[in-house]
This record gives C-alpha cells, sequence and structure tokens, in this order.
C-alpha cells in the first residue's frame, strides 16, 4: 500500500486536516471588547457535530449563553430549562452561612478558609468571650486566620451591618399565615431584616458571597433573568432559535432536548468527551457522547471560577487542543452527508407511494451517497493530485498537515498565532518546513518521529529518565500528557553510561 487514491486515473493524496479539537474551551477578550479593559471571560463547547454553545461575561458581569452564535439569554434560562429552579441554582453555586440571632447580635460560624486575604469592615468579634480578635481594617493573612483556628475561634459575633446587604439562601415563609418574607437570592436590606427579626426568625441562611473571593455573579444573572420557570425559560431558548413561530410547550421541549441531548442531531465524540473530562475533572463514559446537565454546570462553575481569579484559561494553539483528521475520518464525514441525504429522499418517497406493491429497490436510490464519495476524492480541497517529481516529494506530500479545508480555517481568517510556531510543535510538527506566502503556518509537516494517536492527537517519543540516567525506553506523549513532565532538550551531552 502507498496511501495514494487512483481516481479517473491520476493518482491523488488525502491531506490530513488540522482542526480544533471538540472539547470545552475557555478564553478572555484581552480587554479588547470594553473600553475600560476590562477581561471578559468566555467558554465554549465545541461538539464534533451539532449546535456550538457558548457562555460569556458581559461588562456588567452577568453571565449570558448562546447557542449556535445566536442572539444571547442569560446562563440563567438554560438551567431553568434543565429543570433546576432558582434555589437549586443557587444552592448549586453557592454555599451557605448561618447567622443565628444572639441578645447582642448575629453569631456565625467561624471558616479559616473563608477569611483568607480577607480586610473586615467591622471589628470581627469573639462570639464566646466578646473580645475583638481582628480590627477593621486591617488584612487577614493566611497565617493569622489559621492561628486564630488554632487559638480555638469557632464562631464570630457580628452586628446587623453585616447581615444587611448580603443574600438569602432560602426563600422564608411564614407558616401560619403562608405569606412569602424574603425570596431566595434576595438582598437583605435594613427593613427585610427588621421584618424578619419582628417575624421571630432565629436564623438567616445566606448565601456565601463576600465579593472578594466569591462573586454574585450568578445571583445578580437570577435577578435580570425575565423567565422564572421552565416553561418560560424553554420559550425564550425557542423564540431565540427559532424566531416569528409561536412556541407550544412540546415543541419548546423538543427543540431544546434535539439541540445537546440527542445522539443523533449532537456529537461530542469520544476524543470530546475524553478533553471535556479532563478539562472539568469529570468522570463520565466514553460512551456518553451527548452534554449531561452535570456538564453544563460544570462549565458554568468553572468560567465564573475563572471571573472570581481561579484557573487558567487555555491555550487554543497549543497542538493539545488540535487534533488531525487523516482520510478515513474525512471520507467518513462525506460518506454521513450522503447517507442522510438518501435517508431524506427515501422517506420522501415512502410517504408519496403505495405501501402494499412498492419493493425495497424502488425506494431507495444511492446516487446521492456515490455522488458524495465521488464529489469528495475528485474536487474536495484536501483531495490533491500527487505530487510526483521525485520519492521523497511524494512521501513529503503525504505527511502534510493542512488547517484549511471544509471544517477548517480559511486563508483570510487565519491571523498570526494560528500560523506561528508553538512550544508543543518540538518533536510533532517541523518548525521549518511551511510554505512561503499566503498559506504560511497553515500547511506543516508532520515530524520524522511524530506519530498520530487514537484520538488524533500527535504524539512524540521521550526516552525516559531514571535516577539522572537516560535509560532506552520510549514513551509517546501527546502535547497534553508531556505538560505533565520536565523534559531536557534532545541534544544535552550524555555520558557513555547515559
Amino acid at each position: 500500500t502507498n496511501g495514494t487514491f487512483v481516481v479517473n486515473g491520476t493518482e491523488r493524496v488525502i491531506v490530513s486536516q488540522m482542526h480544533r479539537s471538540p472539547g470545552v474551551f475557555f478564553d478572555h477578550d484581552k480587554g479588547k471588547t470594553h473600553s475600560s479593559g476590562k477581561l471578559l471571560f468566555a467558554a465554549r463547547v465545541i461538539p464534533y457535530r451539532g449546535s456550538w454553545l457558548d457562555f460569556e461575561f458581559d461588562a456588567k458581569d452577568i453571565v449570558h449563553v448562546r447557542i449556535d452564535r445566536r442572539r444571547k439569554l442569560p446562563v440563567t434560562t438554560l438551567l431553568y430549562a434543565l429543570g433546576l429552579d432558582s434555589e437549586d441554582i443557587l444552592n448549586t453555586f453557592y454555599k451557605h452561612v448561618k447567622y443565628t440571632k444572639t441578645k447582642d447580635g448575629w453569631k456565625l460560624p467561624f471558616d479559616p478558609e473563608r477569611y483568607r486575604g480577607f480586610k473586615p469592615e467591622h471589628d470581627l468579634v469573639n462570639a464566646k468571650g466578646g473580645e475583638v480578635v481582628v480590627e477593621a481594617g486591617r488584612k487577614m493573612t493566611p497565617r493569622l486566620s489559621r492561628k486564630l483556628a488554632e487559638e480555638g475561634l469557632k464562631e464570630l459575633l457580628v452586628q446587623d451591618a453585616e447581615v444587611i446587604g448580603r443574600y438569602m439562601a432560602e426563600e422564608l415563609v411564614n407558616l401560619e399565615t403562608g405569606e412569602i418574607f424574603a425570596e431566595a437570592g434576595e438582598e437583605i436590606t435594613e427593613e427585610l431584616l427588621e421584618t424578619l427579626v419582628d417575624a421571630g426568625a432565629s436564623e438567616i441562611n445566606t448565601l456565601d458571597i463576600d465579593h472578594v473571593n466569591t462573586g454574585a455573579f450568578i445571583r445578580n444573572t437570577l435577578a435580570v433573568d425575565k423567565a422564572t420557570d421552565r416553561e418560560q425559560a424553554l420559550y425564550d431558548i425557542y423564540r431565540v432559535m427559532r424566531p416569528g413561530e409561536p412556541p407550544t410547550l412540546d415543541t419548546a421541549d423538543a427543540l431544546f432536548h434535539s439541540l445537546f441531548f440527542d445522539p443523533e442531531r449532537y456529537d461530542l465524540s469520544a476524543v470530546g468527551r475524553v478533553k471535556m473530562n479532563m478539562r472539568l475533572d469529570l468522570d463520565a463514559e466514553d460512551t456518553v457522547r451527548v452534554l449531561r446537565k452535570e456538564d453544563i454546570i460544570e462549565v458554568i462553575r468553572t468560567i465564573v471560577g475563572l471571573r472570581d481569579g481561579r484557573g487558567e484559561i487555555d491555550d487554543i494553539d497549543n497542538l493539545g487542543n488540535r487534533r488531525v483528521r487523516s482520510v478515513g475520518e474525512l471520507m467518513e464525514n462525506q460518506y454521513r452527508i450522503g447517507l442522510l441525504r438518501m435517508e431524506r429522499a427515501i422517506k420522501e418517497r415512502m410517504s408519496s407511494v403505495d405501501i402494499d406493491t412498492v419493493m425495497p429497490h424502488d425506494l431507495i436510490n444511492a446516487k446521492p451517497v456515490a455522488a458524495a464519495v465521488r464529489e469528495f476524492f475528485g474536487s474536495s480541497q484536501l483531495s490533491q493530485f500527487m505530487d510526483q517529481t521525485n520519492p521523497l516529494s511524494e512521501i513529503t506530500h503525504k505527511r502534510r498537515l493542512s488547517a484549511l479545508g471544509p471544517g477548517g480555517l480559511t486563508r483570510e481568517r487565519a491571523g498570526f498565532e494560528v500560523r506561528d510556531v508553538h512550544p508543543t510543535h518540538y518533536g510533532r510538527i517541523c518548525p521549518i518546513e511551511t510554505p512561503e506566502g499566503p498559506n504560511i503556518g497553515l500547511i506543516n509537516s508532520l515530524a520524522t518521529f511524530a506519530r498520530v494517536n487514537k484520538y488524533g492527537f500527535i504524539e512524540s517519543p521521550y526516552r525516559r529518565v531514571v535516577d539522572g540516567k537516560v535509560t532506552d525506553d520510549t514513551v509517546y506523549l501527546s502535547a497534553m500528557e508531556e505538560a505533565r513532565y520536565r523534559v531536557a532538550q534532545a541534544n544535552v551531552p550524555i555520558g557513555a553510561d547515559g
């Protein structure tokens, strides 16, 4: 086998394509969108096929979601549509702090983790003895908070001013009259606090939002969201996806389900699932190739965490986030398109003819499938006339990787970063061999020792170093796995014994 195809009497090569791996990516706009230079974070869930799901912050720190680059909706609309109610949403993203009423104020448990790097506006008072442990305005260092915990500080005493401005964690209802005092997520004002105390509330459960380590982003989004339940949310999503059609509950539900939860319409692929599990620390099976409720919640939690200053954004040009589609996969995609066309034609025919007398071969027309295959080999951008100047030019042509082609980049759209040499190219893609001119960096060559693994990521061989000695066993690592190890370059001088 020599890796070529003879089409209409000419020998052709199908060049492999580099594309963005399916999975979830976190990014920010580098402060370009807004005049203040504020970083707006965004997350994007990219499936192998199906609708894209984008999450983004705006300048007012409200979290939005877009489906397929359509108009944006508050992210809570999506969560309502998944079957959560407002209390569930708050409980999912926030911990609770319980304030208990005492005769001279409010008691709350002291958690050293919470107070790290925190500047109290009021004196922190030990509830047991009543002495001031930290004066107002003094910064709590991790050391100080640890020391206080070791000294046996269990509870703090605070005044009303500290409780005001917090947010309710659950709705409070008068059990006798059924009157609702406060909704979940409502801000506690002086009036509300008085009402609660007069009604005899002995403890108030609040959300742990200190605007330092945890921001009120989801709570604020919940407050601006016009939808309040699942039905309303499904209608909103339907209106964005199919503007101008009157929604019914059934059609809206069916549309939402088919967008992300129907294996026919949405496929993360095994690669996408593996990448998603790695990025979000999930443990879903490789066979679960549609989104789950947990995935969506975890993506939102991660992007909110980024906004709070935890975690790092992803580098799109890292070879761990780009994969190779070779002939088989490209062919499979074209074939699937052909089969879908054929399926549609068969369904149309079945509806028009008399079912009792018709034979299978009257319904089935294989032409669209054959045409798709022929079109792929004959006129696809990646199907090229083989360079037969000499045996070496043949082999380099077959080892080429292109970022262009269907589902890839276009020359005009590709910026500098995509074309640039990235540290992860080392041992995987040749940093030198690329055409000059408009295609520079978009068409690359595989390095001599590199190979493509079953997920389509490029692996490079390394020799293991044990106790400072270079051994002879080689390990192939992809760019993601390599990040876990320290790597010395290939030309460090090595003694005869390694």
